[in-house]
This record gives C-alpha cells, sequence and structure tokens, in this order.
C-alpha cells in the first residue's frame, strides 16, 4: 500500500467520541474495550495522533456522540437498537464525567466540534459536513471508537460524500479483536484509501510526505 501524503490546507484529522465513559477507567464501556484498547496501545496511540496533527497545523474536528439527557427517544416511534441501549445504559450522560471528553482530548482553541450524532455516522443529521466544506477539507484521517460502529459508520458516509479518507487503525478499539477484524478487513477496506498505523501517521505528518 502506497500512504498518501497530508497537505494541512484540505486534510484534517476526525476524532470520533473520545469521552470519558468509552477511554477512561471508570468509564461505562470502558470495560468492554479496555482488552482490545490496551492491547493495541489505543489511547495513548490517539493522543499521539491528535498531537502530530497539531504540530503539523492540521485542522482537528470532533465528532461527537449524543450525550443521555432525560425523555430522550421516549417519543420516538422507532429506535435502532445501538440506541436502545444507549439510552438503557445512561452512555456518555450529559452533566457528567462519562459525557465529558477525555482531558487529553478537550478540543483546544479553535478545533471544531461538530453537532452530535444520534446513532453512529459522524456526518448523519450534524453540520459535520457543512463544518469541513467550510473550511475546505478533502482528506480525512480517522481515529476513536468505536470501529464496528461509529467509525466504519463515519467512514463508509465520507466516503460516499467524496471524501479521501485515512484510518489509523490502532488508534481505534472494539469490545473483540473478531470485531477489529471485520471492520478493518472485511468492511473498512473497502471504503477508506489508507488503512494505516499511528507510527505510518506521524510519520508522514512529521515529515511532510508519505510514510515510509
Amino acid at each position: 500500500m502506497t500512504y498518501p501524503s497530508y497537505d494541512k490546507d484540505i486534510a484534517a484529522l476526525l476524532v470520533v467520541d473520545p469521552y470519558n465513559d468509552f477511554i477512561s477507567e471508570g468509564g461505562k464501556i470502558w470495560p468492554r474495550i479496555k482488552a482490545v484498547a490496551e492491547a493495541n496501545n489505543c489511547v495513548p496511540n490517539m493522543r499521539e495522533v491528535l498531537n502530530a496533527a497539531r504540530q503539523a497545523k492540521l485542522r482537528v474536528f470532533f465528532a461527537m456522540h449524543h450525550r443521555y439527557r432525560p425523555g430522550d427517544y421516549a417519543s420516538w416511534k422507532y429506535i435502532a437498537p445501538i440506541q436502545r441501549a444507549a439510552w438503557k445504559n445512561r452512555s456518555f450522560e450529559f452533566g457528567t464525567w462519562g459525557g465529558e471528553f477525555r482531558a487529553e482530548f478537550v478540543p483546544a482553541e479553535g478545533e471544531i466540534v461538530a453537532t452530535e450524532h444520534w446513532c453512529s455516522s459522524g456526518f448523519a443529521n450534524t453540520d459535520l459536513e457543512l463544518q469541513l466544506k467550510t473550511h475546505g477539507i478533502h482528506e480525512l484521517i480517522v481515529i476513536g471508537l468505536i470501529a464496528h460502529t461509529c467509525i466504519e459508520s463515519t467512514v463508509r458516509f465520507a466516503a460516499e460524500l467524496g471524501y479521501d479518507v485515512t484510518v489509523v487503525k490502532d488508534a481505534v478499539a472494539d469490545f473483540t479483536d473478531e470485531m477489529m477484524h471485520a471492520a478493518f478487513d472485511l468492511n473498512m477496506a473497502n471504503y477508506a484509501s489508507a488503512i494505516v498505523t499511528t507510527k505510518d501517521i506521524v510519520s508522514a505528518l512529521s515529515f511532510g510526505g508519505p510514510a515510509a
């Protein structure tokens, strides 16, 4: 595979769902992804990619899941299973620690947080596409949670909209190794132009050209 270079005028980092509930000890969902996340060093790798993007002066965008609020979905006619689970578990509850950004991933000044997505795709029913277009972005580097849901849905949607997408596979986690395999080897390989490691992407961003 040939790794692309990244022009800061058209490329951006997209960070998906860096909530405490996902990636911090004590988070509601952390116990389910902990084994995979620790095995691939997901959280430190996410942090390293974010820092490299900032140093390279790439724009940074955040695609965050809807935070639970009382009454959510109560009047909806149809609720997807993933939404029903979030409603039951009060995932990313608004106003609580679990629904806050993990400290290392709090957006810096000038970084953009899109409106919250209600299901999986960071694009569906949000202003993410508007924000990207407004800032002239055509290429996305994607990191975050979870591989077979929000990451895969966001990558697929981005490809449908014509974005060139790179996914950093060890800056993403999932519930099981099997789910990681399905997401990366069977599904996202059809939509992402490149699936790379943290080492690859940091090299590309640090030297302003393709990774070795």
